[in-house]
């Protein structure tokens, strides 16, 4: 890929999939399960590559991966496979970011998503992109939290007040420069659980884009079918 060198900024897809899936209870790492008849990855993948505002996708996996090849073969256009994944999700992106340094520019923006969200679709990437709109601390997809929320604590029940509560989704789009600084700066991967939480920690307040219900994480054996169901409803915008 050459990089383009002028004129406005540019959307880069990178997914993190690195990961081992430990609570899905799989035989190997989640998004390699097939959900309604491809890994959950390719339905991501296949997002992206059908957006005409990315100009081009990354993908994060651990250097001994030996299954990225048949999800996405290599020559394959308008994707690179980066092998430098980490030991935890801020790493893989970290990592990632360092690898692309002379690839991208700083304000070039950078979509980070999950690969086990395969309910992504243009629709949605072109509404993050356009929710956002430049806006310094870049933005994210979320949903608004509808269900009562509770909290327990030393054998005690609380509802929580869910006024101002959302749902974090992927993609989350930062720029090049903010989303590395942010990762450079934080000390805990562990408590970085997203990359919002990166940029929120240096005082930025990420823009909240409204996302879907078929833009689901799938994290238990239960949520397969669940995202299968999605898949298989069609798209609108």
């Amino acid at each position: 890929m050459i990089l383009d060198t002028a004129g406005a900024p540019r959307h880069y897809a990178l997914i993190p999939a690195a990961g081992v899936g430990a609570r899905m209870a799989a035989d190997g790492p989640k998004q390699y399960l097939t959900v309604g008849g491809k890994p959950m990855l390719r339905h991501a993948l296949e997002a992206f590559l059908a957006s005409d505002r990315i100009a081009h996708t990354y993908i994060v996996v651990s250097p001994a991966d030996g299954q990225i090849d048949a999800v996405v073969p290599p020559g394959m256009a308008g994707v690179t496979v980066l092998r430098c994944g980490g030991a935890t999700r801020m790493e893989s992106v970290q990592n990632a970011l360092h690898a692309l340094r002379t690839q991208v520019r700083d304000g070039d923006s950078i979509l980070v998503h999950d690969a086990a969200r395969p309910g992504l679709t243009p629709e949605l990437i072109a509404r993050l992109i356009d929710g956002v709109a430049g806006d310094p601390a870049g933005g994210l997809l979320a949903l608004p939290v509808v269900d009562t929320v509770k909290r327990t604590a030393d054998g005690k029940v609380a509802t929580v007040p869910r006024d101002g509560l959302w749902l974090a989704q992927t993609p989350q789009m930062f720029s090049y420069a903010l989303l590395r600084r942010a990762l450079d700066a934080a000390t805990d991967a562990n408590a970085i659980t997203d990359d919002a939480s990166a940029v929120e920690a240096l005082g930025l307040s990420p823009r909240l884009v409204p996302g879907d219900p078929r833009n689901l994480k799938v994290t238990l054996p239960a949520d397969v079918r669940i995202a299968e169901m999605y898949l298989a409803q069609p798209t609108t915008n």
